[in-house]
């Protein structure tokens, strides 16, 4: 009889699978997205979107918003970083925070996109990595990199381009933590390139350089408008050697 409930229970574990051998273990990750040669993405620009899935199944473990200001900017961008030191970590500084019931060595990607209140600028970045049940990633957390820049068209504001005529565009241009760009700043816009384009038919019909408004992270420039006339203004920034490019589109009308 022994024998046999042994048996009954080795089977019940089988069909029921490693969950039912071993029970779930609280476990503690943070997340923080980052942008790049920048701070962290915090609200005012939206945040971002953390999703933490089984790399395997695909299953979602959790997922929510990243809350939270950008951080300190001695610590992420003034200071020297030795092995093992605090850059992220701070009172009120941006992150997200699960609590995952974990039951054995468990492989995830966790995947960041943003910022989220600026839908032209979002980008994604994401990691594969095993967690471990009770072994809580916390303090730093889990680091993702946002490469980029949010780019808004602020003028023209009647979005009309007719053809012969000149434009006044106007743009913002910052980094996707919503931190601030302008010339000789910690953020130097003298390494950007930022340009307004009109396109027809998804060419580029005419080009110009944007310039420094005298506003923080405002750029302006005219450009001209083509006899043929166009249906969109794009603007766009770049810092290649950062690795952090933007743009912004509008639609164009010729009345």
């Amino acid at each position: 009889m022994l024998r046999r409930t042994s048996v009954f229970a080795l089977f019940a574990l089988l069909l029921l699978g490693p969950a039912a051998a071993q029970d779930a273990v609280p476990t503690t990750v943070v997340v923080r997205a980052v942008s790049n040669d920048a701070k962290l993405v915090q609200d005012p620009v939206g945040g971002a979107h953390i999703t933490i899935a089984h790399a395997e199944t695909g299953e979602v473990l959790a997922e929510g918003r990243q809350t939270g200001d950008s951080g300190s900017t001695d610590k992420i961008m003034r200071q020297a970083h030795e092995r093992g030191a605090s850059i992220y970590e701070a009172p009120g500084a941006a992150k997200y925070e699960a609590l995952l019931q974990l039951a054995g060595p468990t492989p995830v990607k966790i995947t960041a996109r943003g910022p989220l209140d600026y839908p032209q600028a979002q980008q994604t970045a994401s990691k594969t990595m095993l967690l471990m049940p009770g072994a809580d990633v916390t303090g730093e957390g889990v680091t993702l990199t946002l490469h980029g820049f949010i780019v808004e068209v602020l003028a023209p504001n009647s979005r009309t381009a007719a053809p012969g005529t000149s434009l006044d565009v106007r743009a913002r241009v910052q980094m996707m933590c919503g931190c601030p760009t302008e010339p000789g700043g910690l953020w130097d816009s003298n390494r950007y390139a930022i340009r307004a384009q009109l396109l027809r038919d998804g060419a580029v019909v005419a080009e110009a350089p944007l310039s420094y408004a005298g506003t923080t992270s405002e750029y302006d420039g005219t450009i001209a408008v083509p006899e043929g006339g166009a249906t969109h203004l794009r603007v766009t920034a770049q810092d290649a050697g950062r690795v952090n490019m933007g743009m912004a589109t509008t639609v164009l009308t010729e009345d």
